[in-house]
């Protein structure tokens, strides 16, 4: 059942081959028998998701289950939920139990879908390789010497290892993608406002984006209605409509027109990721897609600008964990000021408290016009550049990561060569678009990531052509040895 499809799986529960709580007990029992070697989850909801499977059951038997009802998914652990520890992998919230769930979680749990646990995740989303968590890092099943991804390397190694058929994921400057194209699997980012933050614990607010992980193109677009949608709780959350996705994937893709950037072509491309994209480009092209190059100048541009604005939110948003509202709080404070520098250097990680003075100096008098203000210009100056990109072309095509998996601590020590891990991914953040990644002929016996960028609210265009290269492939199939 852990090879199964969301729509073979929900075609088992309606025909009653299997019933939810057989098959969550299946990927329950799969988690505690291979997850010690990844650590891919912080917690595990054992006895709820038994309970919500029965629930699942009992709709199933009444008629009234839809297309997602019964089958088990996980949960990014930034991601709020009701009476479950809600970490961010932080020591900061160890110990923190959320009230209320997160609009994500909400809408998933009212389609019925039954959570399995949490994943882990680096610190507070700050990071590329899931090192950073304070619970230690996950592992990449494809070989477990080497980083997963991140943020959202404990929902990609989970989907990877078949622990879960899908999970929860988000996206700030590539953290559902990058993990996504490092273990094999389909990760998508939406459109900034497609699916509500509320709940989602912010790293930076103009950037996060939440949306899922999967196996396929066709598993995301079957997620992706259930999660999307105006929610009045967020601000930033966008009234446009939601497509039937599912409906648009076989849409024919001939004629269409798909950008090659040059810029992500050239030097700092590994040759074994050119080498893996250039044939998933030939079978493309082979489907009647269309190509021609096109220029985005200023995405050199993109990470500086982003390590600046993504900092300075998360200055913001962190502020408050101080001790004294929630989170963690040192023992035996002096004074306030104590309470305050201790609660913090003691519970925030190294790349946590990094992040933190580089925003708090951006933001600084004397300091603000200089940095702030000019990667704001810079980020208006890359969405100009994929708005004229998009007058010329239907969708844009290129790696979602530089490399394959590197190996667990070899970027650590430099913060600067990690950050460039989203060198790919970091402009669609910038511009609010809605970017996929979906799996390319491995190279070297490692996943490569194929990325696809649309315009604003085109999810099903980017859908659509994934699933047609995924109809005609079987990357997306293969499993990491062990796990099968």
């Amino acid at each position: 059942m852990h090879q199964f499809s969301l729509a073979r799986l929900a075609a088992g529960l309606a025909a009653g081959e299997f019933s939810s709580r057989e098959l969550t007990a299946h990927f329950l029992d799969r988690i505690e028998r291979h997850d010690p070697r990844l650590n891919a989850f912080v917690t595990v909801t054992r006895d709820a998701a038994l309970a919500q499977a029965g629930a699942a059951d009992a709709r199933l038997r009444a008629g009234e289950a839809g297309p997602l009802t019964g089958i088990p998914l996980a949960h990014k652990d930034i991601f709020c939920t009701e009476g479950v520890r809600t970490s961010c992998a932080s020591r900061m919230l160890d110990g923190f139990t959320a009230p209320y769930d997160a609009t994500v979680v909400e809408r998933l749990k009212a389609a019925g879908m039954v959570m399995l646990g949490k994943t882990n995740m680096d610190e507070f989303a700050m990071g590329s390789s899931s090192e950073t968590s304070w619970y230690g890092p996950v592992k990449n099943p494809w070989d477990p010497a080497r980083v997963p991804g991140g943020s959202s390397g404990g929902s990609a190694a989970a989907v990877a290892a078949r622990l879960a058929p899908a999970a929860t994921g988000t996206d700030t400057g590539g953290s559902i993608r990058q993990p996504a194209a490092l273990c094999g699997l389909s990760g998508l980012k939406p459109t900034y406002g497609r699916v509500s933050r509320w709940g989602m614990i912010a790293f930076a607010s103009s950037l996060d984006q939440g949306g899922p992980m999967a196996r396929s193109a066709e598993d995301l677009a079957l997620l992706l209605p259930a999660m999307a949608g105006f929610d009045e709780r967020d601000s930033t959350s966008s009234p446009e409509p939601v497509p039937d996705y599912p409906a648009q994937l076989d849409e024919d893709v001939k004629g269409l027109r798909v950008g090659l950037p040059r810029e992500w072509f050239r030097e700092g491309l590994d040759a074994g990721v050119a080498a893996s994209i250039e044939e998933a480009r030939r079978v493309l092209e082979g489907l009647g897609v269309v190509f021609r190059d096109i220029d985005l100048p200023n995405s050199a541009l993109a990470v500086p600008a982003y390590y600046v604005v993504a900092p300075a939110e998360c200055s913001s948003n962190l502020a408050r964990y101080d001790g004294v509202r929630y989170g963690y709080r040192c023992e035996a404070p002096r004074d306030l000021e104590d309470l305050y520098r201790r609660s913090r250097s003691e519970a925030f990680g190294a790349e946590v408290k990094r992040r933190i003075m580089m925003g708090t100096y951006v933001l600084s008098a004397g300091y603000y016009d200089a940095y702030y203000l000019k990667a704001q210009k810079i980020r208006r100056l890359i969405a100009d550049d994929f708005r004229a990109a998009f007058a010329e072309v239907d969708l844009i095509l290129g790696p979602t990561s530089p490399t394959r998996a590197f190996r667990l601590g070899e970027k650590t020590a430099d913060p600067v060569t990690m950050y460039l891990s989203d060198i790919y991914t970091i402009a669609v953040n910038l511009a609010g678009l809605p970017g996929l990644t979906v799996p390319a002929p491995m190279a070297g016996g490692l996943p490569v990531g194929l990325q696809l960028v649309g315009d604003y609210f085109q999810e099903g265009r980017l859908l659509n052509l994934a699933h047609r290269l995924q109809r005609t492939t079987d990357w997306h199939l293969a499993t990491p040895p062990g796990f099968d």
